[in-house]
């Protein structure tokens, strides 16, 4: 059987949206059932979890269905791997050595069956966003990480939530749309590393839209991952191609149109 490398983000499990966190979450597990005897590997792009915070002892509650599912599939043998996102950048070591799968807090190269891939998440690149980026490096820091862990989970996990919750409302206005190849942080910081090397397939999550965008040298693509909120959306990689593809949402659109 052909063999394929998945790549999916932004499931944002944790809050409703148009289907329950649960009900999300066991879509999201019909879909890795859906493509585990095809699988030769599968990457998680980050926001896999709206928020996600390791207390020494405590991870938090729920999500029981998916890491099950991740469980079973690294026990089969599918490689799987793990970016941080804004959301869920505080997972620390319960992944690797509860399952083997490995974590990567910033942009990949790899490649794969001779193509060239940069993958990652995406928040804190390209140009502006400079709040962001400043805010990025303080929860990054260690001795931050700390002091957040003296707080009980109980308050710890609500103020999180909270914060997303202001954090996606502001950045709403954007999202379901493309706004055009100077607008989108992402297609310039494409662009941008270009000129320094050659990459076929960039592949990022973070912006909420399925994108399939041709870079400027008219070769290279650069692929957003989109969203399982309301998309339901994933690319997959057939050794020669990538495309993007919808889980149980035959109204799915790939951006620009």
């Amino acid at each position: 059987m052909r063999k394929y490398t998945f790549f999916a983000s932004d499931f944002h499990l944790g809050v409703d949206a148009r289907l329950t966190s649960r009900e999300r979450e066991e879509q999201i597990v019909r879909w890795l059932d859906a493509i585990k005897d095809r699988a030769e590997a599968i990457y998680l792009v980050g926001d896999i979890f709206d928020f996600w915070f390791e207390y020494h002892t405590v991870v938090p509650k729920g999500y029981v269905r998916l890491l099950g599912k991740l469980a079973e599939l690294r026990a089969a043998g599918i490689p799987i791997y793990f970016f941080t996102g804004n959301h869920d950048m505080w997972m620390f070591r319960y992944f690797e050595e509860e399952f083997g799968i490995p974590i990567y807090r910033e942009p990949i190269l790899r490649e794969l069956q001779g193509k060239t891939f940069l993958i990652g998440h995406g928040d804190g690149l390209g140009p502006g966003d400079h709040g962001y980026k400043l805010l990025k490096r303080i929860f990054a820091n260690r001795l931050c990480q700390w002091l957040y862990g003296r707080l009980h989970p109980n308050f710890g996990i609500w103020l999180a939530r909270f914060w997303s919750k202001k954090s996606r409302d502001a950045s709403d206005h954007e999202q379901g749309r493309f706004l055009g190849p100077e607008r989108e942080w992402l297609v310039t910081y494409a662009n941008q590393q270009l000129d320094r090397q050659h990459i076929d397939f960039f592949v990022f999550g973070h912006r909420h839209l399925p994108i399939d965008y041709t870079l400027k040298n008219q070769h290279s693509r650069y692929i957003n991952l989109g969203e399982w909120m309301y998309y339901n959306s994933y690319a997959v990689f057939d050794g020669e191609d990538i495309r993007i593809e919808f889980f149980e949402n035959p109204a799915g659109r790939v951006f620009p149109e």
